[in-house]
Parts: C-alpha cells; sequence; structure tokens
C-alpha cells in the first residue's frame, strides 16, 4: 500500500461463503458492505491523539457527532480492480479522510491485502452531517473537523474514470 493511504485505519474483514456471487468472486454490491462496516468502526472508535479541544480521548467521531445529528452518505464511488474469491483469511479496509467540508466530508477507501500488495477495490463515500429534526445538512463543529483531519490522506485516483466525452 503506498505512503497516501497509511494516514487512515486498517480494518480486517472475514469474507463470508454468501459474499461469493455465481462467478466465483465476491459480489460488487458487498464490497459496499465492507466499506460500510469499515466506516462504522472508525466512528466508534476511541479517537485517542485524534481528539481535539472539547473531545476526551475516549471519545468516539459518533460521540461528537451527537444525538440531535446524523452522518449520511449522499455519494458512493467504487472501482473494482480484481476479483476478490473466497478464502479463509481476511481481506483489509483501508479507511482515510480525503477531504472536509463546511458540513460535508469524503472518505477514501481500498480493499486490499494486510500489506497492499494486491487492491482490489478502491473507493470514496461522501457524507453530509445531517440534523435529524430539520433533515437539513450543520456545519462540522471545531473538534469534528480535528478528528476528520486526523484520519486524512491523499483522494483517490481512480485508475479508470472515463474521460467526459466534450473533453
Amino acid at each position: 500500500m503506498d505512503s497516501k493511504h497509511q494516514a487512515g485505519l486498517q480494518f480486517p474483514v472475514q469474507i463470508r461463503f454468501d459474499d461469493i456471487d455465481s462467478y466465483g468472486h465476491v459480489n460488487n454490491v458487498t464490497f459496499l458492505t465492507y466499506l460500510q462496516d469499515a466506516r462504522v468502526q472508525l466512528i466508534h472508535r476511541s479517537l485517542g491523539s485524534a481528539a481535539g479541544a472539547g473531545a476526551a480521548e475516549e471519545d468516539t467521531f459518533h460521540d461528537l457527532v451527537g444525538k440531535d445529528n446524523f452522518a449520511l452518505v449522499g455519494r458512493h464511488e467504487i472501482e473494482y480492480l480484481q476479483p476478490l474469491n473466497f478464502r479463509p483469511v481476511p481481506v483489509y479496509v483501508n479507511i482515510w479522510v480525503t477531504s472536509v467540508g463546511k458540513s460535508s466530508f469524503e472518505f477514501g477507501y481500498a480493499v486490499a491485502e494486510q500489506d497492499g500488495a494486491k487492491i482490489y477495490a478502491q473507493a470514496t463515500s461522501g457524507m453530509v452531517l445531517m440534523n435529524k429534526a430539520t433533515d437539513k445538512p450543520i456545519e462540522l463543529t471545531q473538534a469534528q473537523h480535528h478528528a476528520l483531519q486526523e484520519w486524512s490522506g491523499a483522494p483517490v485516483e481512480f485508475r479508470r474514470r472515463p474521460k467526459p466525452r466534450n473533453a
């Protein structure tokens, strides 16, 4: 795995037999579940050194979001690079933050071998911080910005993105 993916965290995912499709590899939709699993683990993990002013080390990003708000997925983009077949050892999802805006942020992912020697898929998820009562986006707090910046890494460079027709 190149150094741009090292800023975030890595989570193991055990491939289940049910994840395999009729072609003998992990189904494309299942990859989104793997990304979700890593995202949920990250936001519920203690911030530790990522805790900024107004946050305790034992707080999680989920705690910083609060009970009145939630982070919604607004967009996914995924590129499948190699088939991933069933195996008894886990695959790893690397997750990091590629950008932080006023009320939104983006996660980058690589589904790969633990050492990064093979990358099976790379992806992004655009997230929006929303207020539950109003269903409207709200600004990220300073503590939320700080936590997200601690996990920052480079944008995902999709290799097979087609060029626009008028380019």
